[in-house]
């Protein structure tokens, strides 16, 4: 008796198969044909992607951009990819469409701070507050950019380790950028002794700035007595020089400074106390 089921189960499995076999190879070639969309369609979002970012930088766009585009570019082709799929293995796409958007809208209130990583993102790209190779001061985190992506910007540090900042954090905070302009000023303040000569600190300290042919002295240079402070005499000095050239003039004026001070007796305060003691008299002994 069972013998007789598993050989109906069998007929009727084949009677199926003839029945419906022009439905089951129309299945299969839509699957086959899915599977090909889809890796033609990874194949041509990765090419579009990089050709994309090539043709930019040849045509001089600035690297951020050339990355930020690119990027939607292929996440875009991806997307169209995978609608394609979807609809060639027989799912309506419009009522998926439907279906994404409204998860969109559930995962976008979830995901705020993504979404507003993005957006910042993208206000980087139009505004482009700071750009690849520039080194930059974002609220207190310091580093040359070395990649904006979607959501958040890369920082390699002076010391060789790399930070990666949100955008959102970036728009809502000051940046500061030490790259954009060609040249900065250099601020020095210089603290003497009290008892030192205001015009012949000037001199020694404006001398000194004179003799480094990397000042654009055209720019003008100030030398004046800024404070005086608890226990010095504090000299501002401002001078400017190229931006390339800054952390070397800085380190050498101040070095400089020192030396031509020495040479004209010129004292450089330093941190001291005053201990005064008083000798009082003993209670017993004022008694008697």
């Amino acid at each position: 008796m069972k013998d007789l089921n598993v050989v109906d189960g069998i007929n009727g499995a084949g009677n199926w198969l003839v029945k419906n076999q022009d439905l089951l190879i129309q299945y299969a070639v839509n699957i086959v044909a899915a599977i090909v969309i889809l890796i033609i369609g990874s194949i041509v979002a990765r090419l579009v992607g990089n050709a994309l970012n090539r043709v930019m930088k040849l045509r001089g766009i600035d690297a951020t951009v050339a990355d930020f585009l690119s990027a939607i570019v292929r996440y875009g082709v991806l997307a169209f990819t995978f609608i394609a799929v979807l609809g060639r293995v027989g799912v309506q796409t419009t009522s998926v469409i439907a279906v994404l958007g409204a998860a969109g809208l559930a995962v976008g209130l979830a995901l705020q701070g993504s979404l507003s990583n993005f957006a910042a993102g993208v206000l980087l790209v139009i505004f482009r507050p700071l750009r690849v190779g520039e080194y930059v001061d974002l609220g207190g985190v310091a580093g040359t950019v070395d990649q904006v992506q979607i959501f958040s910007t890369t920082l390699r540090t002076v010391d060789n380790k790399t930070i990666v900042v949100p955008n959102g954090k970036i728009i809502a905070g000051n940046i500061i950028n030490y790259s954009r302009e060609p040249n900065r000023r250099v601020d020095i303040v210089v603290g003497v002794a009290y008892n030192a000569d205001i015009d012949v600190v000037k001199k020694v300290l404006g001398d000194v700035i004179a003799a480094d042919k990397r000042i654009m002295h055209a720019k003008g240079v100030t030398v004046r007595l800024n404070e005086m402070a608890p226990s010095s005499l504090n000299f501002v000095t401002r001078s400017w020089t190229t931006n390339a050239e800054y952390w070397n003039v800085y380190f050498d004026l101040m070095e400089n400074f020192k030396r031509a001070l020495d040479a004209n007796n010129i004292g450089i305060p330093f941190p001291q106390m005053d201990v005064h003691l008083y000798r009082t008299e003993d209670a017993s002994a004022k008694a008697e």
